[in-house]
């Protein structure tokens, strides 16, 4: 975690590094895991919702053609965020991370680390009521 947010700066100029305290208190209490989770998949959002074009969209469709040594997987960036999704059972992500606002309130919610059941629902409601009108 003290890579990720980096070093303080003094009241004299000088830079250290963040204590526990420090740390705990920036993540108030949260799983540090779960903090993680959500950072990936906060990322994951808007880079699906970045042009095609973008040098970043290029970055996550890329695959390793080089060769690693026997026993590791060739991974990607996103595999690492599709797994996650894959943990939680969701099945339309991508759909749901083009609508920013749902996606940032989706990732606030504390469901989200038990299952996306709460996205589902929601979708679930938003076509029955698309059916009805």
């Amino acid at each position: 975690m003290r890579k990720i947010f980096g070093p303080t700066r003094t009241d004299y100029g000088y830079w250290r590094i963040k204590t526990n305290q420090e740390i705990n208190g920036i993540l108030k209490g949260q799983n540090v895991i779960g903090f993680i989770k959500k950072q990936r998949l906060n990322w994951l959002g808007q880079v699906e919702r970045m042009a095609e074009d973008k040098i970043v969209q290029k970055i996550k469709r890329w695959k390793p053609m080089s060769k690693r040594p026997i026993g590791r997987l060739k991974t990607r960036w996103e595999d690492g965020g599709l797994e996650d999704i894959k943990s939680m059972n969701v099945s339309n992500w991508k759909k749901a991370a083009q609508d920013r606002d749902r996606w940032k309130k989706w990732l606030s919610k504390p469901e989200t680390y038990i299952g996306f059941k709460a996205l589902e629902e929601e979708e679930e409601e938003e076509e029955e009521e698309e059916d009805y009108s």
